[in-house]
C-alpha cells in the first residue's frame, strides 16, 4: 500500500481514469489518502476523510510514507478558515481554499499563517459557516467556495465545526435520526430530497423560520415547506422533501 497528500490548492477526482471523465469530488491541500492502484498515467484511490474511491492523474500525486500518513490520522485537524489562504513554499505562494487541512504543512515544507478551525464547534456555529458559502456557483463535484455541489456544501459546513459526513446525500441520508415534522427541526439539520427516481439525490442545511441553504445553480437561501424547496424566483417548488435528518 501506498500513502500520500494533496500538496496543492485543490486535485479533481474522477470517476474514471481519464481527464474527460465525471469528477466525482475533489481533493483539498492536505488531505490525506491511500493508493489503491496505480497504472502508468493515473491510481485509484480511498480518502481518508471520507473513504470516497476516485482516480487522480500520478502527476498530481505526493507520495509519503506509512508512518507520515498514521501520524496525519492521528493528529488533530487543523483547517482553513477564510474563504481563500495562502502557503508558502520558500518563496512561492500556493492559494489553498476554505477548509483545507493544515496539520501536514510540516510534512510539505510549507508554512501558514492564516486563520484556522479546529474542534468540534456548537450547533448554531453550522449557519454561521455556512453562509460563508453563500452564491458560491454550483459545481458537480466540487467542495469549494469556487464551485461546490449540495453534498460537498453540507459535508465542508460540518467538516469546518468538527463533524464528518459522508461525501454523497444518499449516504448522509443514513446519519443521524429523522425527524417527524420540519417543526421539529433547528437551524442545522440536515433535509433530503427525491430526484423523479425516487432515489435522495439533493441536501440541504435547514435554518429557522422554515428558510433552508443549498446548492441549486448557487449556494441560495430558499423556503421550505412539507412539500419542498419553494423558489421564489421560479415561483414553483424545485425538490420534493424526503426527510429531516438531526445529526448533531
Amino acid at each position: 500500500m501506498q500513502y500520500a497528500i494533496c500538496n496543492m490548492g485543490v486535485v479533481p477526482l474522477r470517476a474514471e481514469p481519464a481527464h474527460t471523465a465525471e469528477m466525482v469530488s475533489q481533493l483539498l491541500y492536505g488531505e490525506s489518502y491511500k493508493i489503491l492502484e496505480a497504472r502508468a498515467k493515473w491510481s485509484r484511490i480511498r480518502t481518508s476523510f471520507d473513504a470516497l474511491e476516485a482516480w487522480v492523474e500520478n502527476n498530481q500525486i505526493f507520495k509519503i510514507s506509512e508512518s507520515e500518513y498514521e501520524n496525519l490520522q492521528m493528529s488533530q485537524s487543523v483547517l482553513a478558515a477564510d474563504l481563500m489562504e495562502f502557503v508558502t513554499a520558500g518563496e512561492q505562494l500556493i492559494p489553498i481554499p476554505l477548509g483545507s487541512e493544515i496539520q501536514g504543512v510540516a510534512l510539505l515544507a510549507h508554512k501558514h499563517s492564516g486563520t484556522t478551525a479546529r474542534g468540534n464547534q456548537p450547533k448554531e456555529k453550522l449557519i454561521e459557516t455556512a453562509f460563508l458559502y453563500l452564491n458560491a456557483p454550483y459545481m458537480w463535484g466540487g467542495k469549494t467556495p469556487m464551485g461546490i455541489d449540495a453534498s460537498g456544501f453540507t459535508q465542508m459546513v460540518y467538516k469546518l465545526n468538527g463533524y464528518k459526513l459522508a461525501r454523497n446525500a444518499a449516504e448522509q441520508a443514513r446519519q443521524g435520526e429523522s425527524l417527524s415534522f420540519i417543526e421539529e427541526s433547528e437551524p442545522g439539520d440536515l433535509a433530503f430530497f427525491d430526484g423523479p427516481d425516487g432515489v435522495i439525490n439533493h441536501v440541504g442545511i435547514m435554518m429557522r423560520d422554515n428558510y433552508i441553504l443549498h446548492a441549486d445553480g448557487k449556494v441560495r437561501l430558499d423556503r421550505i415547506d412539507h412539500s419542498g424547496i419553494y423558489n421564489s424566483e421560479l415561483r414553483r417548488h424545485t425538490h420534493q422533501l424526503r426527510v429531516i435528518k438531526k445529526v448533531i
